[in-house]
């Protein structure tokens, strides 16, 4: 079979540029999983990259002709937003011709299965959770089919869903006769060592570390998270073997000469002592062969030995989530975790040379300005709050809620959640502390400026320019200031009408603004 894999465009959403939590960055590698597998099962498989080349749909329909597909996959990754440009070009890929088959995998369409096969026709089933082991059935059924209908000399112009109607696929959703949607989940793989390494594209290498996957799943269970719900209900925290992964490392530095990875992982170390000794024996596998690397993990599993080890072995980055700066917040959140333990965790990693990069959530449906001020405090106390990229992300950043999250369960069924019609992935709740919200309003706007002044420079796009390095202190400054000057103003009883929200917004948007007048070169 002839199976093409699409990663499709998507548009920036500059009202949320300070989001970024629409998808997790383990997705990145789920293309490169399907492709590796469906190879190993003797199918002919081309991916284009449509997101990372830039492509548009006219570059990609043409891409789909020349290779003329069996099977469309695609990776599909909500952007804030009705993907409407993509299910048009779906809708019109199918009544070209260009193939007979679409399948959609990823966390947004097993998520909302039933609403994206509502949505477009022109898609025949969603994958739910792992996508390797389901992706590769389908296409041996769809195989079998087309042969049996060439044998037979039937036509081969039937709805295509028909061949797996049954509901005998694991992992697949998709409509009956009827137009209801049937599906049955699958289970979790549990040996990951038995996973072909995933396909990476010349895209990919362009980026400045090479993703990793050494882990599935985690043992927490964050109200604000849907990585278990990925996965299933039986989902849990499960490994490949440092020897494995060692052994993908070889094969990279061997083919492609790279040396700086970066671990997708929500959970790199996993649960207790097990997960501790595991990622002792991957740093010990890893020192001698001169590598950098980057993790993400929860601050419970921040132990000061391991880390020496690791940071030994080329552990130069680490991004941890701290979430909140107040035990009450925590609690809600479900993250299982103590301030105590942030404070731990954020002093281990620097004593090894290490400053975190941080998860952080300012701004909850239930926050309080007690809760907030306990957060800035925090931050101000753990010097969190010095550089103007985390200063931007952090005093803004509010809790999204997401389909398959705790948190979206609770809210819809307090009544809480506003539900757009057209769109039920993300739900919308307002702050229920008049306070809070009108703060929060305030530096979603600020930070919101910040982000789109900056793109440019963040994204690596352009040159730093001279002297920049000062002028971001002194935004950095001007926006700490914002936010504290904000919050004991409400602290002292005062309710902001609109006119004034919009008049400290301006005032902070037109100083910030005058520091950083910046120049910009292409690099």
């Amino acid at each position: 079979m002839k199976i093409l894999l699409l990663e499709h465009p998507r548009a920036l959403n500059v009202d949320r540029c300070n989001d970024i939590a629409n998808t997790p960055l383990s997705s990145c590698l789920l293309t490169g999983y399907v492709a590796g597998m469906l190879q190993s099962k003797g199918h002919e498989v081309e991916i284009v990259e449509g997101y990372l080349d830039r492509l548009s749909y006219m570059e990609i329909e043409n891409r789909i002709e020349v290779f003329q597909p069996d099977i469309l996959g695609v990776n599909m990754v909500y952007h804030w937003q009705n993907d409407a440009s993509l299910f048009a070009f779906l809708e019109q890929a199918k009544a070209k011709e260009l193939t007979s088959y679409v399948t959609v995998y990823g966390f947004y369409p097993t998520m909302a299965p039933e609403d994206i096969l509502s949505k477009c026709q022109a898609i025949d089933s969603v994958i739910l959770g792992e996508p390797e082991l389901t992706f590769a059935e389908l296409s041996e059924a769809f195989a079998s089919r087309t042969l049996h209908r060439n044998r037979a000399g039937l036509a081969n112009d039937e709805k295509s869903s028909d061949l797996a109607n049954s509901g005998d696929l694991s992992g697949l959703a998709l409509r009956n006769e009827s137009g209801k949607m049937v599906c049955r989940r699958r289970e979790p793989m549990e040996n990951l060592d038995a996973l072909p390494f995933p396909v990476r594209t010349e895209a990919m290498f362009r980026l400045p570390e090479v993703n990793l996957m050494g882990s599935r799943g985690c043992y927490g269970g964050c109200t604000f998270c849907y990585i278990n719900s990925f996965y299933g209900q039986a989902a849990r925290w499960r490994a490949r073997s440092p020897e494995n992964i060692a052994e993908e490392i070889d094969s990279i530095i061997a083919k492609w000469e790279k040396r700086d990875f970066y671990f997708t992982d929500p959970n790199f170390f996993g649960p207790g002592q097990r997960g501790q000794v595991r990622a002792l024996r991957l740093a010990e596998l890893l020192q001698s062969r001169n590598v950098h690397f980057g993790i993400e993990a929860r601050v419970n599993d921040i132990h000061d030995e391991t880390i020496r080890v690791l940071v030994a072995a080329g552990l130069r980055d680490i991004l941890i989530g701290l979430e909140s700066g107040r035990d009450e917040s925590l609690k809600r959140l479900n993250k299982m975790t103590t301030v105590a333990q942030n404070e731990r965790a954020i002093q281990i990693l620097r004593r090894h040379g290490i400053e975190p990069n941080i998860g952080f959530i300012m701004f909850e449906p239930d926050s309080s300005l007690t809760d907030v001020r306990a957060n800035y405090e925090f931050l101000m106390r753990n010097d969190l709050l010095n550089n103007l990229i985390v200063t931007a992300n952090v005093l803004y950043h509010h809790q999204i809620i997401l389909k398959g999250t705790l948190a979206y369960r609770k809210l819809e069924q307090e009544g809480r959640l506003k539900i757009d019609p057209s769109l039920d992935y993300e739900g919308l709740t307002s702050i229920e502390d008049p306070k809070v919200a009108v703060l929060a309003k305030i530096m979603r706007e600020t930070t919101n400026f910040i982000f789109n002044r900056m793109a440019g420079i963040w994204s690596g796009k352009f040159m730093e320019p001279i002297g920049a390095r000062a002028k971001d202190q002194e935004a950095n400054i001007v926006l700490r200031q914002t936010f504290e000057d904000s919050l004991k103003a409400l602290e002292a009883e005062q309710l902001f009408t609109d006119q004034q929200a919009d008049e400290r917004v301006e005032r902070a948007i037109a100083k910030i603004g005058n520091i950083l007048l910046i120049s910009l070169q292409k690099v």
